[in-house]
């Protein structure tokens, strides 16, 4: 039975993250919308997981896959309508899930009415809605900002003989987070969600709230490598994580507070430093700062050991952690660390401290798969060429049955389809990747000390990590072995699970090749 607790459910339970374009087509369009997520919350609610949370479904020109937007308050019509929303959040809510929309304060489409206003006239209301600025004084840019997707972070536009920022596509201009009355509208849009539904944002790109108002240069990185795009060849030292853009994060919460039972989780990419500054004076940020080490690491077990200890020391006191193995702009697990790994990573992410964030298709073992040049869709790619930097590799369709359209859709895919075992398939197979992920989310059900239990590392070298969950009276062990080869055990227990398929449990002496152990105590 499950072990009750009275934590909120942003700490005591896990987040999915939906990909509309490539999660269910409905329609036949060959992309993904919101009845297409209602006809598939069942594979969610039986996964065992507690919350999703959807990138972006307001109306959009799409240059970057709806996060250039042009009206905060409706949805694009390639996702469906308002009502359909409203049908999404009912039926999440009858399935007893929470919904998290993503949130963009950052910038807005140059097809928003506010751009269109502001670059009117110089003299328009909505002018200090953007950040313009004259040009330096070699008549250039006004600073060397680098743009994320390459390029200078600034573009001159004729008509009113300024530059305005834009820290992604030129079509994505920077918001004014200084100006009161942008502010304030971006606070009764999120009231206008809270009202329609909404359990909580992922709030997008935070670091980027409210740059440097003196727009000074960013001074070079001396380690900057090529295939880490043009953007990190700056320390960003005066265009990100800047003190006007933590008090937001602080405008914020106050909003979310308003409601009951609401959740903001911020993505904010920095120094492990920086991202603890988003929990906020006296907890008053983010419920949750993304932690994106996993997304980025090596599968080494000592450095993962040392950077959880590191993380856990850093937490603010009475801050929660949270985990993040995948997501919709960086490689699949089972590619950057292998399919056999991948099955020992599920354990990890879903027996370490904190809130754990599940990315579509994670559970089935997507990988990245490669895509056309005439199918590529990414600004990222497009503009870096032979970076790898190209995020549409893992934005591939959900792979549901075998059909011709894989379940996903029955006209012609936006993306290649998965290569991947269908979800259908391996319902079936009690080896799959999705019986693997049901088991440890329903294991993790079951103990309260995976959830909410202290973490406390036993044991690190070149070859394993074990560590301990405990809560009350219960004491779990985790032990696993990054390697290919068998390793001792570091400690003895009751095994209760293992990731490898078809282990007895009562024969373990040795940890297995890519294998995660649980234990009793």
């Amino acid at each position: 039975m499950t072990q009750a607790t009275d934590a909120p459910w942003w700490q005591d339970g896990i987040i999915y993250q939906i990909y509309p374009r490539s999660f269910q087509d409905s329609t036949g369009s060959g992309v993904g919308d919101l009845r297409g997520i209602i006809q598939r919350l069942d594979h969610v609610k039986d996964l065992g997981v507690d919350a999703i949370w959807i990138s972006p479904i307001y109306p959009s020109p799409m240059k970057d896959a709806g996060y250039d937007i042009s009206d905060y308050d409706g949805v694009e019509p390639i996702f469906g309508t308002l009502e359909d929303f409203e049908a999404l959040a009912r039926a999440t809510g009858d399935r007893g899930l929470k919904l998290l929309l993503d949130f963009v304060p950052s910038h807005s489409s140059d097809q928003h009415p506010w751009f269109q206003a502001a670059r009117s006239s110089r003299d328009d209301p909505k002018r200090d809605w953007y950040v313009w600025r004259d040009p330096g004084p070699d008549g250039g840019p006004p600073s060397n900002w680098i743009a994320e997707f390459g390029g200078s972070a600034w573009e001159w536009d004729d008509a009113t003989g300024q530059y305005y920022l834009h820290i992604y596509m030129t079509e994505q201009p920077a918001l004014n987070w200084r100006n009161p009355d942008l502010r304030a509208e971006m606070y009764d849009i999120m009231r206008r969600w809270f009202d329609r539904g909404v359990d909580g944002f992922r709030v997008d790109a935070v670091e980027h709230l409210a740059p440097d108002d003196q727009c000074r240069d960013n001074p070079p990185n001396p380690d900057w490598r090529f295939e880490q795009g043009p953007a990190r060849s700056l320390f960003r030292k005066f265009s990100s994580h800047q003190p006007a853009g933590f008090d937001a994060v602080h405008e914020m919460r106050a909003v979310a507070d308003e409601y009951p039972d609401r959740a903001l989780v911020g993505e904010a990419y920095g120094t492990l430093d920086e991202v603890m500054l988003y929990y906020g004076k006296d907890l008053k940020g983010f419920h949750l700062p993304f932690n994106f080490y996993l997304i980025e690491a090596d599968w080494d077990p000592l450095a993962i050991a040392d950077y959880i200890d590191t993380y856990e020391a850093a937490l603010p006191e009475g801050g929660w952690p949270n985990w993040v193995m995948g997501n919709h702009d960086r490689d699949r697990v089972a590619t950057r660390w292998g399919p056999d790994a991948a099955r020992a990573a599920a354990m990890l992410l879903l027996t370490l401290r904190g809130t754990p964030t599940i990315y579509q298709g994670e559970e089935l073992g997507m990988v990245n798969e490669a895509v056309p040049d005439h199918m590529i869709q990414d600004p990222w790619a497009i503009n870096n060429p032979g970076t790898g930097l190209g995020r549409d590799p893992v934005r591939i369709p959900m792979p549901w049955d075998d059909s011709a359209g894989r379940g996903f859709t029955r006209g012609e895919p936006w993306l290649p389809l998965s290569t991947v075992p269908a979800a259908r398939a391996q319902e079936d197979d009690p080896q799959s990747m999705l019986v693997l992920y049901r088991h440890l989310i329903w294991l993790r059900r079951q103990h309260a000390a995976l959830r909410l239990g202290e973490y406390r590392r036993l044991h690190a070298d070149a070859e394993t990590l074990a560590y301990a969950r405990g809560h009350g009276d219960e004491v779990l062990h985790v032990a696993i072995n990054f390697t290919d080869r068998k390793q001792p055990l570091p400690f003895g227990g009751t095994p209760l699970f293992s990731t490898v398929p078809d282990r007895d449990l009562a024969e373990i002496s040795k940890l297995a090749p890519h294998e995660g152990l649980l234990l009793r105590a």
